[in-house]
């Protein structure tokens, strides 16, 4: 670890050319270092992802988090952006792809980048990074529990979302899977789904269900918290990713 780094908001270009907001931290050691794109949960852009980002500097890495809704306005708050969001069905699948790309390429610009990158995404944010690992070649990807891969959304769900399953034999990279025993989107049924057919299509992936957590374990700033599950869980994504993107 290191704790000499820096950290702030920059621009990133995203899908169509739209310009986003994105909060950024690298070390400040020569390098070289591995790019980690952090994709932010349903709630949004906000300060307990922007810890995540710099906890991977911390690590060596240099990370982004692209703010997904940073087209609802400049100057919005990240609450009211994430409301009207979820009031259009969330953030389009082929948006998603082009934000993630940008944010990827911004990366892979860093002097001292070794040019490997890895995404993990929380919440909506895990399907949205299995949908940029079937999407973009990248070089490892870590989904913290995220629903609707397997099945749609519960009609009542303000999220509109088709199941990604069907694009699992385009996985580009390893993939690493964190998800709670006690979650019903992703239940440990789906869960199950989804190894099966990765298995089938000879997928790398490592998938693990903590006992005891629900949905959100890895929320520090919310009641979801499961501190063992998410000590654990941060040690199985810092070996994976010591593993996939090491210069």
């Amino acid at each position: 670890m290191t704790d000499a780094m820096w950290a702030g908001t920059v621009a990133v270009t995203g899908h169509e050319g739209a310009e986003l907001e994105a909060y950024a931290a690298r070390p400040l050691g020569s390098g070289p270092h591995g790019g980690v794109v952090v994709i932010h949960h349903l709630p949004g852009y906000d300060e307990a992802t922007k810890e995540i980002v710099r906890r991977f500097a911390a690590h060596g890495y240099a990370a982004i988090c692209p703010n997904l809704y940073s087209r609802e306005g400049a100057g919005v708050s990240p609450d009211d952006q994430a409301a009207a969001a979820r009031a259009k069905g969330g953030v389009p699948d082929e948006q998603l792809v082009g934000d993630v790309a940008g944010a990827a390429a911004y990366l892979k610009g860093l002097e001292h980048a070794n040019g490997k990158i890895g995404v993990i995404g929380y919440c909506s944010g895990g399907r949205q990074t299995f949908l940029a690992a079937c999407s973009l070649r990248i070089d490892a990807a870590v989904d913290c529990y995220g629903a609707f891969v397997v099945t749609a959304p519960p009609a009542e769900s303000p999220l509109k979302a088709e199941p990604l399953i069907s694009r699992a034999g385009d996985l580009s990279c390893p993939l690493l899977g964190l998800f709670g025993a006690d979650d019903r989107f992703p239940s440990p049924d789906e869960v199950a789904v989804l190894s099966a057919e990765l298995d089938e299509l000879g997928k790398e992936h490592e998938f693990h269900v903590f006992p005891d957590a629900g949905h959100g374990f890895f929320s520090v700033d919310r009641p979801a918290y499961r501190p063992a599950a998410a000590v654990e869980g941060w040690k199985k994504v810092f070996g994976f990713f010591g593993r996939h993107l090491a210069a």
